[in-house]
C-alpha cells in the first residue's frame, strides 16, 4: 500500500483536482491500494485563521469572509460532482459550513478565542475539502472511503501544535486500514484529544505529519508528497533560472536542505517515515509524469557530491565577544538558555577557537527581541566591561551547500570561497559540522542572487558558465565586437561551454539593460527603440544595482570621461577589457593603482588591444617579464594607420587624399589629429614599456612629429584635409629624401632602457632592416631582450581595423573566462 499526499494548491481548483484523479486512478488500474491524505483548499487555512481572530473581535466583517469560503467550497461541489451524486456533497459541505458559521457567530458573541477554538476553527479548511474529494474520487474508485482523522489521530490537549500519542494512533490506523478498501481518504492536520476526544491540529506541516504517521503505521511501501513542484531542487527557482531538480537525496540532506529554505517539506513531520526507513517521494500533481525526487535512507551514489544549494534571505547576526569569556564555563550556556526561554530559534552558530567571540544567526525579525535577552542576560559583564555590547548585523543572508558526500571530497570550501570571492561577495561568517554535511556561510543579502548563481554554476553547472557583458561604445569596433561574439555564440556554447550575455550597452546618447540578455543581431535596434538617455553616472549605477556575477565591463570608446569610472568598476569586482588607452597612459601612480585594485578585489583589467590591436604584443611583454627575461631595448611600428598612409603615399595622390581614404575604411581614430600627431604611438610605447617592467612618464617621451603644427590646430575634418593640401610640399620633400637615398618612411617608436631614451617619430630605414618591408597597415615589435639580445623576438600583424580590433577585444574576453 502507498500513501499519497496532496497539498493546498494540488486541491484548490476544480482543474487541479482533475490532476489529482488522474494520479489516483492511475494507481487504482494498476492494482495499487492507496491512502490519500489532503490539505485544506490553497489559502483557506489562512482565512479561517484571520475569520476567528475576527470574529473574537467583535468585527462583522468576518461574515464577508465566511460568504467567501462558503462559495467557493460549494462552488466546487457543483463543479466537479455529477448531478446524480451532487446533492448528497452538497448537503454535506453544508452541514460543515453551519457548523462553521454557528462557531463562528458563538466566537463574535462571547469576544474571545481560546487556542482550543481556534483548533476548532482551523480544522474545518482539510474536513471540508475532504468530504468534496471523497465525494469526487468515488465516482472512480467505488471502495473508496472517508476517515475522520479524529477517530485515528490522538495526541495530547496541548491545542495549537499537538504532541502525538504515537503507540495509541498506530494501533487504531491499523485497525481501520485493513486492505479491505481501495482508497482511504484522510483530513491531515486534524487530530484528537487521547483524553477528551475535543479537536485538535497537529501545527505547521500538519498534513505531512498526517501522511507520515499513516505511512509508518501501515509500513507503507512508498509515502508520496505531491505538490506544484517538481521535487526538491539544486536551488531555489525563483532565484536560480536554471536549477534543476535533485533525482535522489537521503533523509539527512533532505533535512538539511529543508532546514535551509527549501520549503517542500517540514522536516520534523518527517520523523515517522525516518524510523520506518519508508522511501519519500516529491512530486509535482501538475506533471506527474516527471521524476520528482525520492528521499531514502542513503540516498544514492551521485558523482556529484554537493546535491543542493539551499538559503535562508533574511537573517542577523549577534556576536558576543570579550576577553571575559575566555576560559570561562557556563558562556555558551547563558547565551543559548537565555535565547531558548525567550522562543528565539538560532538558525547557525560560529566560535572562534580562541573563545573570545561567539555568533550566532537569527531571523532578522527577532534580531531585537535576541540583542534585549543576550544584553539582559550579560548586563554585568558588560557594566564590568569582561564582555563587549552585543554587536548585531542585519540585511544578511545564509547560503549552505548540502552533500552527504561532501566530507569524503577535497576542495569543496575552496571552490565555495573561490567562486564568491571572484564576484566580490564578503563572507560574514562560517559555520561547518563535524559531520561535513553541510558548509553555511553569511553574506550581505543584497548579495544573495549573485552568490546562488555563481555558486550553482560553479557546482552542478561547471560545464557552463555565463559571463554578462556591459559594452559602452558601439561605433565600428563595438559594433564589429558583437558581431564576432553573435558568430562564435555556438561554437563557444558547445566547445568552450562559455555564455556569453549582453545585460548592457551604450552609445554617447542612449543605454539599454536586460539582465536577461540583449539579443545582439537586433542590439542597435534595441538601443535605438527602448534606450533611455545616457550617462556614465546613470550606467556604472545600474551595473552596479543589476548585481550579476561574472560581469565583465567593455569600453569601445576614445572617451577620457570613461575611464575615470574604472577603480570604482574595479572595487564592484567587474572585470575591465578596453582598447581605450587614456587609463593605461595616465600618470604612472594610476595605472599601477588600477592593477593592484584588480587583483585586491579578484577582477581583471585586460587591455591587450591598447598596443597593436589583436596582436599578441603586451601579453608577450607580459610573458617575458613573468617567465624572468628583461627587456632591455624595444623599437615598433605601432601605428597601423600610419604604416598604411606611408605605404600608400608615392607622390601620385596627394597626402590629403591618402589620409581621407584611411579614414573612410576605418583605419584612424573618429579624429585623424590623433594618429597624425603621434600621441596615439606615444601612449602605446609608454604602455607597452610598461608592462615590460619600466616606469615611465608620457611627458618623458621624446615626439619628434613630421606634422605641421597648422594641422594640429584644425577645428573640423574639412578643415584639416584643406591644411595638408596646402602643406603637400612638405610631405612630397619628406616622401623623395627617403626615396633618394633607397628607404622607406616607417613612424616609429623606440625604447631604450640603458640610455633611458624613448621616443618616436618619423624615420626612413634601408632595405636591411626589418620595417623596410612592413607592409600595409601592419605592426611590428622588436624586443631586445637578455635571451634574445642579438635576433630580436619579432611580433608582426595587422595594426588597425574594426575587425582586428574586436577580435583582441574578444581574445581577453575569452581569458578572463578561461581564467
Amino acid at each position: 500500500m502507498i500513501v499519497l499526499k496532496f497539498g493546498g494548491t494540488s486541491v484548490g481548483s476544480a482543474e487541479s483536482l482533475s490532476f489529482v484523479k488522474d494520479i489516483v486512478h492511475k494507481n487504482y488500474l494498476q492494482k495499487k491500494r492507496q491512502v490519500v491524505v489532503v490539505s485544506a483548499l490553497g489559502g483557506i487555512t489562512n482565512t479561517l485563521a484571520d475569520i476567528s481572530h475576527l470574529a473574537a473581535a467583535g468585527n462583522e466583517n468576518y461574515t464577508e469572509l465566511f460568504i467567501e469560503i462558503e462559495e467557493r467550497h460549494l462552488q466546487l461541489c457543483n463543479e466537479i460532482i455529477p448531478l446524480v451524486t451532487r446533492s448528497t456533497a452538497l448537503t454535506q459541505t453544508k452541514v460543515l459550513l453551519n457548523d462553521l458559521e454557528d462557531i463562528l457567530r458563538g466566537l463574535f458573541l462571547v469576544g474571545e478565542l481560546s487556542p482550543r477554538s481556534s483548533d476548532l476553527v482551523l480544522s474545518f479548511g482539510e474536513r471540508l475539502s475532504s468530504t468534496i474529494l471523497a465525494s469526487f474520487l468515488s465516482q472512480f474508485i467505488p471502495k473508496t472511503v472517508l476517515c475522520d482523522a479524529r477517530d485515528y489521530i490522538k495526541t495530547d490537549a496541548q491545542f495549537g501544535n499537538a504532541i502525538v500519542d504515537t503507540r495509541l494512533t498506530y494501533e487504531l490506523l491499523v485497525k481501520e486500514i485493513d486492505y479491505s478498501n481501495d482508497l482511504y481518504l484522510f483530513p491531515g492536520f486534524v487530530a484528537s484529544s487521547n483524553t477528551t476526544n475535543q479537536i485538535t491540529t497537529l501545527g505547521r506541516g500538519g498534513s505531512d505529519y498526517t501522511a507520515a504517521l499513516i505511512a509508518a503505521a501501515i509500513n507503507a511501501e512508498e509515502l508520496e508528497i505531491w505538490t506544484d513542484v517538481c521535487g526538491m531542487m539544486t536551488a531555489n527557482p525563483k532565484i536560480v533560472s536554471r536549477a534543476r531538480t535533485i533525482d535522489s537525496l537521503s533523509y539527512e540532506e533532505a533535512m538539511e536542505l529543508s532546514h535551509f529554505g527549501a520549503k517542500v517539506i517540514y522536516p520534523p513531520t518527517f520523523q515517522p517515515v525516518l524510523d520506518a526507513e519508508i522511501p519519500v517521494m516529491i512530486k509535482n500533481t501538475f506533471l506527474a509524469k516527471g521524476n520528482g525526487t525520492r528521499i531514502t535512507v542513503d540516498g544514492s551514489e551521485v558523482e556529484n557530491p554537493v546535491r543542493g544549494i539551499s538559503s535562508i534571505e533574511e537573517v542577523a547576526l549577534c556576536t558576543l565577544s570579550g576577553s571575559g569569556m575566555i576560559a570561562v564555563p557556563n558562556f555558551s550556556y547563558r547565551l543559548f538558555s537565555a535565547l531558548s526561554k525567550a522562543s528565539i530559534n538560532v538558525i547557525m552558530i560560529t566560535q572562534a577557537s580562541s573563545e573570545h567571540t561567539i555568533t550566532v544567526g537569527v531571523s532578522k525579525f527577532e534580531a531585537e527581541m535576541a540583542t534585549d535577552v543576550i544584553e539582559s542576560e550579560f548586563l554585568n559583564e558588560i557594566n564590568q566591561r569582561k564582555v563587549n555590547r552585543l554587536r548585531v548585523e542585519k540585511e544578511l543572508s545564509i547560503i549552505a551547500l548540502v552533500g552527504s558526500r561532501m566530507r569524503e571530497q577535497v576542495g569543496i570550501s575552496s571552490t565555495l570561497f573561490d567562486a564568491l570571492s571572484h564576484n566580490g561577495i564578503n563572507v560574514k561568517a562560517i559555520a561547518q559540522g563535524s559531520t561535513e554535511l553541510n558548509i553555511s556561510v553569511v553574506i550581505d543579502r543584497k548579495n544573495l542572487k549573485k552568490a546562488l548563481n555563481t555558486l550553482h554554476e560553479s557546482f552542478f553547472l561547471s560545464d557552463t558558465k555565463k559571463y554578462n557583458v556591459f559594452l559602452v561604445g558601439i561605433g565600428n569596433v563595438g559594433k564589429a565586437l558583437l558581431d564576432q561574439i553573435k558568430q562564435q555564440k555556438d561554437f563557444l556554447s558547445k566547445e568552450l561551454k562559455i555564455d556569453i550575455r549582453l545585460c548592457g550597452l551604450a552609445n554617447s546618447r542612449t543605454m539599454l539593460f536586460d539582465s536577461n540578455g540583449i539579443e545582439m543581431p537586433e542590439s542597435h535596434e534595441l538601443l535605438v527603440e527602448h534606450g533611455i538617455p545616457m550617462s556614465m553616472d546613470s550606467f556604472y549605477a545600474e551595473m552596479v544595482e543589476m548585481n550579476l556575477r561574472n560581469s565583465i565591463f567593455i569600453d569601445c570608446t576614445a572617451s577620457n570621461d570613461v575611464p575615470s569610472y574604472y577603480k570604482s568598476i574595479l572595487r564592484q569586482s567587474i572585470s575591465i577589457v578596453t582598447p581605450n588607452k587614456v587609463a593605461c597612459s595616465s600618470n604612472f601612480e594610476h595605472y599601477l593603482d588600477l592593477k593592484r585594485t584588480a587583483t585586491k578585489y579578484h577582477a581583471r583589467f585586460l587591455f591587450e588591444t591598447n598596443v597593436g590591436a589583436g596582436l599578441p604584443i603586451i601579453s608577450t611583454a607580459s610573458d617575458l617579464l613573468k617567465s624572468g627575461d628583461k627587456v632591455n631595448k624595444i623599437e615598433a611600428v605601432l601605428s597601423g594607420t600610419l604604416n598604411f598612409l606611408f605605404n600608400h603615399y608615392d607622390t601620385t595622390i596627394p597626402f590629403q587624399e591618402v589620409v581621407k581614404r584611411a579614414k573612410d575604411e576605418g583605419y584612424t581614430e573618429p579624429d585623424p589629429k590623433i594618429d597624425l600627431s603621434g600621441i596615439d604611438v606615444q601612449r602605446k610605447i609608454l604602455i607597452l614599456a610598461r608592462e615590460s617592467g619600466h616606469k615611465l612618464e608620457l611627458d618623458e617621451i621624446i615626439n619628434r612629429s613630421f606634422l605641421p603644427s597648422e594641422c594640429l590646430e584644425a577645428q573640423t575634418l574639412d578643415e584639416l584635409y584643406q591644411i595638408l593640401i596646402e602643406y603637400e610640399d612638405h610631405f612630397l620633400q619628406l616622401y623623395r629624401e627617403a626615396i633618394d637615398q633607397s628607404k622607406k618612411l616607417k613612424y616609429t617608436a623606440s625604447f631604450d632602457k640603458e640610455s633611458g631614451h624613448t621616443e618616436i617619430g618619423l624615420k626612413a630605414f634601408s632595405v636591411e632592416h626589418p620595417f623596410f618591408n612592413l607592409k600595409g597597415k601592419d605592426n611590428m615589435v622588436l624586443f631586445y631582450t637578455e635571451r634574445y639580445y642579438d635576433h630580436p623576438l619579432i611580433v608582426q600583424g595587422a595594426g588597425a581595423g574594426s575587425a582586428v580590433t574586436a577580435s583582441g577585444i574578444f581574445a581577453d574576453l575569452l581569458r578572463i573566462a578561461d581564467a
